[in-house]
């Protein structure tokens, strides 16, 4: 009885911040879905009418629907091979003794810190720039013709400069995991003769696949909503050879004042984030359990 009425309480307790939580999500989603089916554009807000199944007929028959679908999942793939095994290689650097290694953790995480229309600045102006950034003048030195990156390779870019970003996440997660890897099962399995890289696979992978599925997890979720870094730097170009899901809706919404289909667009992004986010947590569930 007096669990039961512990548990009771509990559920009150928490009742406030779910119900909070949930008026904080619904609402927004409800509304979004509502404009989905209105003829509702930001140059004539007061000629509003019902629309139908037209605001995603016309979010879905855009030129650059597929492409940004496409380049979404470019993004999202790109930037988690080079973050997982990225992060992986540093990981294990940072794990053996050397001097200054507080220091030299904290200078490796410290990019995570940076906010991304920040580091897409940098990046845009300071380091790729084709005239004087810092992979110009390496190229200039190389006797090479320097790159103009975010005019020939802006997707590519674009994974860099997000890649940038999360590799201090993924390195500090997987960090800490290979930190709780009991040394003696290291020292045993030395003893039997067994190399680094025999040790890597059939030891430190399999300890650390928990930790790679939750960083996998954590920044597809993120992933799915990369904009700052195309708005500052390539602005979806050229064409649309940067334009993600997210930068699209911008695009309707903001640029083309069309809020119903924006939010048909947006609509879309939950459905697709949400068969995304279904799958890795099943795969996250599998591994888990193990």
């Amino acid at each position: 009885m007096a669990t039961h009425n512990t548990r009771a309480l509990a559920r009150w307790m928490m009742a406030p911040s779910v119900g909070l939580l949930l008026i904080w999500m619904m609402v927004p989603l409800a509304m979004t879905l509502w404009f989905s089916f209105q003829n509702y554009n930001l140059l004539n807000p007061a000629n509003v009418s019902w629309a139908g199944l037209f605001n995603y007929q016309f979010f879905y028959s855009d030129p650059a629907f597929f492409q940004s679908i496409w380049n979404t999942l470019v993004i999202v793939v790109g930037v988690l091979l080079i973050t997982v095994l990225g992060g992986i290689s540093i990981a294990l650097l940072l794990d053996q003794p050397m001097w200054g290694q507080g220091l030299v953790r904290i200078l490796v995480i410290s990019p995570f810190f940076v906010m991304p229309p920040v580091a897409a600045l940098v990046w845009k102006n300071m380091i790729m720039h084709p005239q004087y950034g810092v992979f110009a003048d390496i190229a200039r030195f190389f006797g090479m013709q320097p790159v103009d990156w975010f005019g020939q390779y802006p997707l590519f870019s674009i994974i860099i400069i997000v890649a940038w970003q999360w590799l201090p996440f993924a390195t500090l997660i997987l960090l800490t995991a290979l930190q709780s890897l009991d040394g003696e099962q290291k020292e045993a399995a030395e003893m039997d003769g067994a190399g680094f890289v025999n040790r890597f696979i059939y030891l430190t992978v399999p300890h650390l696949a928990r930790s790679i599925t939750v960083v996998i997890l954590i920044q597809t979720i993120f992933l799915l909503g990369v904009y700052a870094e195309i708005l500052v730097t390539t602005n979806g170009g050229p064409g649309y050879a940067s334009t993600n899901l997210p930068f699209l809706i911008y695009r309707t919404a903001l640029l083309g004042y069309d809020v119903g289909g924006a939010s048909a667009g947006g609509i879309i992004a939950v459905i697709l984030a949400n068969i995304v986010a279904f799958f890795l947590m099943r795969a996250v569930g599998k591994n888990l359990d193990k």
